[in-house]
């Protein structure tokens, strides 16, 4: 499993392990200190003694990369929150379609929109479903409702 970060933390991470190693600390503790196991810092440190600081340089990470990068990442973003009417949609229900569409409308980018909650995670968004409630719906008689005719109806008596 790829750990967390850009390539670019990593590499500072294992530069990190390798300074604390040149300053006399056993791997166990710099492992410890910088968040990795023990074996991660003999696997960096024979790296670093065959190749220099070649053996600790960041690499690519795999995979595609994202066809949004971070400035169009960041504008989506602020169209999502200005909300879905905004985008011209008849509710301010954000879908995976409907944000596929806004994707492909401001950025010429098409997302299938099963793809899309992942490019939504990545931007900290998580599914909500709202509460299907009756637009008719009178809280204060439904309270009134429940204090009174509950009350007198249900079969033990308040005690």
């Amino acid at each position: 499993m790829r750990p967390q970060g850009s390539p670019l933390e990593l590499e500072h991470r294992r530069r990190r392990a390798m300074q604390l190693l040149r300053e006399g600390l056993p791997p166990v503790e710099v492992a410890r200190m910088v968040g990795v196991d023990r074996r991660s810092v003999r696997r960096w440190n024979a790296a670093h003694r065959e190749r220099g600081l070649g053996g600790l340089k960041a690499k690519p990470a795999p995979g595609r990369p994202t066809r949004l990068n971070g400035e169009a990442r960041a504008k989506l973003e602020e169209a999502l929150l200005a909300g879905a009417r905004a985008a011209g949609f008849p509710t301010d229900l954000w879908t995976c379609p409907r944000v596929a569409e806004v994707i492909h409308d401001h950025f010429g980018v098409r997302y299938h929109p099963d793809h899309v909650c992942r490019l939504l995670h990545r931007l900290g968004w998580s599914p909500q479903k709202p509460q299907r409630r009756a637009v008719e719906r009178d809280e204060e008689k439904i309270q009134t409702w429940i204090k009174r005719e509950w009350a007198r109806i249900k079969k033990k008596p308040p005690g």
